[in-house]
C-alpha cells in the first residue's frame, strides 16, 4: 500500500518511485532541447468548449518577442483556413505561447499549427471541441504520475497511436521534484532517463527546465498533439505531500513555501494548455452535451489542510503503540475544519452537482476516495530481507487498521468530513457521480457511499512510469496482494496491484465503463499492451456491476 510504509521513508530509501526524462544522449539532450531555437517542444490544446480551444506551443528566438500566428482548420492539409488568432511567445514565459481560437464547430475535430514570421512551421496537432447535444458515447484517456527516470512514457505512446478516445485527462504528477538519485534512486533509474536541473527543482528556472527535460519526450508531445487535454496538478508539480501553507518535501534551508509555491504553478500554467487565472478559482467544469460535465477540482495548495500523522514512537510496545491511536482517532482527524478543497471550491462542487442536467458528474480529482485498511498479512509481503523498519512499521498499520485508521492520510482518508460532505452533494445530485484519480500508481475500482447508501464509483488509474506496490511489497505475488488488500476493503472492488498504463473511460447514457489499459514494460520504449481489465457502473445503480 502507498501508505502501510512511510511513503516519506520510502522515497528517502528510494524503495517506491519518481519521474524524469531525456532522449538518448541523456543531460546534454535534455539541456539543448529546452534550448533549441524555433518551435522546440511540439503543440499541444486544451480546456475545449462547444465552440472553442485553447492552443499552445513554444517558439525560442533572440528576440524580446515573436508573435506566431494560429491557425486551425479541418483538413491536414490547411487549404481552408477556418479560425486563426495570434500567439506571443516572450522570455518572461519561458517563449511559451498560449492563445484561446474561437467561433468553432461543436464536438468537431479539427487539425491545428503556428506559423512564426519567418515562415517556420510548428508540428501539427490534432483537437476536438466539445459536444453540445445528442451525444451517444464519449471516450477519455486518464493519465497520472508520470516519473520519467522511472520509465518510459508507453502509455501516452499507445493511446497518441490509438488514438480512439475524444479528451485526455492528466490527473496530476505530470512531473516529478526530486534530484536525481532520490526518487528513483540511481541503481533504479533507467538509462537515458536523465532529468534536468540535477538538483531538486526549487526555483522558477528550476520548474522551467524540469518541464522542458519532460516536454523533449517524444511520447509526451505525442499524446499533446493526439487530442485536447484537461489538466491538474497533484503534489509533485510543487513538493511532495504538498498543502496550503507547506509540504511535506519543503524545508526551511528551501526559501519561502509560498514563493516556492507560486514559482511551480507559474511554470505550470506556462508549460500547460491551461488558461491564466487572475481570480484565484483554480478549479473548471465541462459540459459534455446532455451526457456527462466535468467537474476538475484543485486539491492541494489552494485550501487543503495540512494532512494528519498518526505518530507512534519508535520502540513503542504494544500497549504505547494502542495508547497513540487512541489519542489520535480522539484528534482532529474528523474534524468538519479539515478540508481539501476549501469552502468556496466545495459549494462550487455541490451547486454543480446539484444544477447539472447530464446523465453522469464526472469529477476528476487527485487522491483515492475510497477507504483503504491495511491488511493484517501485509507484513508477510514484504521481502524476508526488508529492513527491521519497515517490518515494525507495517505491524503498526495493520494495528492501527484495527481501530478504523486507513493507510494513506495523505488521500481522502485524511479528511473525512470533508468527503462525507461532497459525497453527500453527490447523492443529492439527479446524475450518477463517477470519480477518476491518480496518485496511488496502482489501479482500483470502488463503490462509494455515505450514511450506508451509494453514492457513486470511483476508478482509479495506474501511472504512467511511477512504480506502485511491487516495489516494495516484493514477499509475494501480486495477485496475492491484491486478493488481500481487496479483501480488507468492503467498498474496493477491484484492484491491480503491479502494472502501468492508464484507463479508457467510456460513457454512454447506459453505463459508464473503464478499461484499465495495461503496458507490457516502462523499462524500454515499446509501447505494446500486456493486457486489460474492465468494469461498468450502470446508470441509476451507483454501483459498479
Amino acid at each position: 500500500m502507498t501508505a502501510p510504509i512511510d511513503r516519506r521513508l520510502l522515497l528517502k530509501t528510494g524503495a517506491f518511485g519518481l519521474g524524469a526524462l531525456s532522449l538518448p544522449g541523456g543531460a546534454m539532450a535534455a539541456m539543448q532541447a529546452a534550448l533549441t531555437k524555433g518551435f522546440s517542444h511540439g503543440v499541444a490544446s486544451g480546456e475545449p468548449s462547444q465552440n472553442s480551444i485553447l492552443l499552445w506551443t513554444r517558439f525560442v528566438s533572440d528576440l524580446a518577442e515573436t508573435r506566431l500566428k494560429a491557425e486551425i482548420s479541418e483538413t491536414a492539409t490547411f487549404r481552408k483556413i477556418v479560425a486563426g488568432a495570434e500567439a506571443v511567445a516572450t522570455p518572461d514565459r519561458d517563449y511559451t505561447a498560449k492563445t484561446i481560437l474561437r467561433g468553432l464547430k461543436p464536438g468537431r475535430a479539427y487539425y491545428y499549427r503556428f506559423v512564426a514570421p519567418d515562415g517556420s512551421i510548428s508540428p501539427i496537432g490534432r483537437t476536438r471541441t466539445l459536444p453540445a447535444r445528442g451525444i451517444k458515447q464519449y471516450r477519455m484517456a486518464v493519465f497520472s504520475c508520470s516519473n520519467m527516470p522511472f520509465g518510459w512514457f508507453n502509455a501516452y505512446a499507445h493511446a497518441a497511436q490509438t488514438g480512439d478516445f475524444d479528451i485526455a485527462l492528466h490527473l496530476g504528477d505530470y512531473i516529478y521534484e526530486y534530484q536525481r538519485g532520490d526518487y528513483p534512486s540511481v541503481k533504479d533509474a533507467i538509462a537515458g532517463r536523465l532529468i534536468e536541473p540535477a538538483n531538486e527543482i526549487v526555483s522558477l528556472a528550476d520548474y522551467r527546465l524540469r518541464y522542458a527535460s519532460y516536454r523533449a519526450d517524444p511520447d509526451l508531445q505525442a499524446i499533446h498533439a493526439r487530442a485536447p487535454m484537461l489538466c491538474m496538478w497533484d503534489d509533485h508539480e510543487f513538493a511532495n505531500d504538498a498543502y496550503a501553507n507547506g509540504a511535506q518535501n519543503h524545508q526551511a534551508d528551501e526559501g519561502d513555501w509560498q514563493m516556492r509555491k507560486a514559482a511551480a504553478e507559474k511554470a505550470w500554467r506556462e508549460w500547460m494548455p491551461v488558461r491564466d487565472i487572475d481570480d484565484g478559482e483554480r478549479w473548471s467544469n465541462y459540459r459534455i452535451g446532455d451526457l456527462a460535465e466535468i467537474f476538475m477540482t484543485e486539491s492541494r495548495i489552494g485550501a487543503r489542510s495540512k494532512p494528519a500523522e498518526l505518530q507512534i514512537p519508535r520502540g513503542a510496545d504494544e500497549a504505547g503503540a494502542l495508547a497513540a491511536i487512541k489519542a489520535f482517532t480522539q484528534g482532529d482527524w474528523q474534524s468538519a475544519d479539515r478540508t481539501m478543497l476549501g469552502t468556496s471550491q466545495e459549494d462550487w462542487l455541490s451547486r454543480g452537482f446539484q444544477s447539472s442536467k447530464a446523465k453522469w458528474n464526472i469529477w476528476a480529482q487527485q487522491t483515492i476516495m475510497g477507504t483503504i485498511l491495511q491488511p493484517d498479512e501485509t507484513v508477510n509481503w514484504l521481502a524476508p530481507d526488508a529492513p527491521d523498519f519497515a517490518k515494525a512499521r507495517v505491524r503498526r498499520g495493520a494495528m492501527a487498521a484495527k481501530a478504523g485508521i486507513p493507510a494513506n492520510l495523505d488521500a481522502w482518508d485524511g479528511y473525512p468530513a470533508a468527503r462525507a460532505r461532497s459525497l453527500s452533494a453527490a447523492q443529492n445530485s439527479n446524475a450518477d457521480l463517477v470519480v477518476l484519480t491518480g496518485d496511488s500508481h496502482n489501479a482500483w475500482a470502488f463503490d462509494l457511499q455515505h450514511d450506508g447508501k451509494a453514492a457513486g464509483v470511483e476508478l482509479a488509474g495506474q501511472s504512467v512510469s511511477s512504480p506502485g506496490f511491487e516495489a516494495y511489497f516484493t514477499g509475494a505475488p501480486p495477485t496475492t496482494v491484491a486478493k488481500g488488500v481487496v479483501e480488507r476493503n468492503n467498498g474496493l472492488k477491484w484492484m491491480d496491484s503491479s502494472r502501468r498504463g492508464y484507463m479508457l473511460v467510456e460513457l454512454t447514457a447506459e453505463r459508464a465503463t473503464s478499461e484499465w489499459r495495461f503496458v507490457e514494460t516502462v523499462k524500454d520504449r515499446k509501447p505494446n499492451l500486456a493486457g486489460l481489465h474492465r468494469m461498468t457502473a450502470q446508470h441509476g445503480t451507483r454501483k459498479l456491476a
